[in-house]
């Protein structure tokens, strides 16, 4: 396995705030797509960390009472279910979103996330043009596969 330094990947202009931030203003940070995280400095030291399910789970404490049309997102990014998981991806990068509601007509028919896309999706896309026959492996061929052909 190739060793990869933590060095070479880290994002050096990761977002940062100070404790006494109001809450509204790193909420206000969170909601770039960009930004999954702030990092809380106290001097130059690392006093903590800030993520949505923070302020997710702040809100849900407070038991304050608030209408979720107050706090929702309208108008809402939607896709088919007849379109492809790589539009989906493209869909959701384009518009900086991390769910898609599924709708046929004005049926809603379900939703997927770039949790649920991303075992379907590689990194880089990769497109392939095959110009020979379909491979087709039938169980108790595989041991008879011709290597180099």
């Amino acid at each position: 396995m190739i060793e990869i330094l933590v060095e070479r990947v880290l994002t050096r202009s990761a977002r940062t705030l100070r404790p006494e931030t109001p809450l509204s203003e790193a909420a206000q940070q969170l909601r770039d797509p960009d930004v999954s995280a702030l990092i809380v400095l106290e001097d130059e030291a690392v006093a903590g960390i800030v993520t949505e399910s923070d302020i997710v789970a702040f809100v849900a404490e407070t038991l304050e009472p608030h209408p979720v049309e107050a706090v929702m997102s309208a108008p809402v990014t939607t896709i088919s279910p007849s379109e492809s998981i790589t539009t989906a991806a493209e869909t959701m990068r384009a518009d900086g979103v991390k769910h898609l509601p599924v709708v046929e007509g004005e049926t809603y028919c379900g939703l997927v996330s770039m949790s649920t896309l991303s075992p379907y999706l590689s990194r880089r896309r990769l497109d392939i043009d095959w110009q020979d026959d379909p491979i087709r492996i039938d169980a108790n061929d595989s041991a008879r596969i011709p290597v180099g052909e």
